[in-house]
């Protein structure tokens, strides 16, 4: 099972210069429970922005770069050249994850089974955008809106999307 999983603004914003634009902890804790122990399929701008790779996650990194893999961490990371080589990497029979950016989850979206996505209250100015679904072939299998806090300063509603 491919999904995508995002936290994207209404206008589809999902960051800029390389960065998020919000900052939602509980939206993190929700990404680590849902993608810690699985695949995660990312580009290698989005590979770029961590510090370190993720903990209890095996990276599948696209990239057009040649000889990346030698810059990367092999016992954590697979380093492959486009999305269905990535996805042919996954066990299809386990839950795997795409997690941007905005290129990566355009070449995915035809291949996804699911998304998960935080969708972000408001608009903002980005470089990265989520791409447009169609809404017809999605099913909204689940919603559940969060209000601003004292830790997040913009209202937000996870939605979760099965292809019909």
């Amino acid at each position: 099972m491919i999904t995508l999983i995002a936290a994207a603004a209404e206008n589809n914003a999902l960051g800029k210069n390389n960065e998020m634009i919000w900052h939602l902890p509980d939206d993190f804790k929700r990404f680590k429970k849902l993608t810690s122990g699985h695949d995660i399929i990312l580009g290698r701008k989005t590979f770029e922005s961590f510090d370190k790779p993720l903990p209890n996650r095996r990276h599948i990194i696209v990239t057009r770069q040649e000889n990346y893999a030698e810059n990367i961490d092999p016992s954590c990371c697979i380093v492959v050249s486009s999305i269905e080589e990535a996805i042919a990497q996954t066990n299809a029979e386990e839950e795997n994850f795409v997690i941007g950016g905005g290129e990566i989850y355009t070449l995915a979206l035809p291949l996804a089974d699911k998304i998960e996505l935080t969708r972000v209250h408001g608009t903002f100015d980005a470089d990265a955008y989520f791409p447009t679904f169609d809404v017809e072939k999605w099913h909204l299998d689940n919603e559940e809106y969060h209000s601003t806090d004292e830790k997040h300063k913009v209202d937000f509603t996870y939605q979760t999307f099965l292809k019909k």
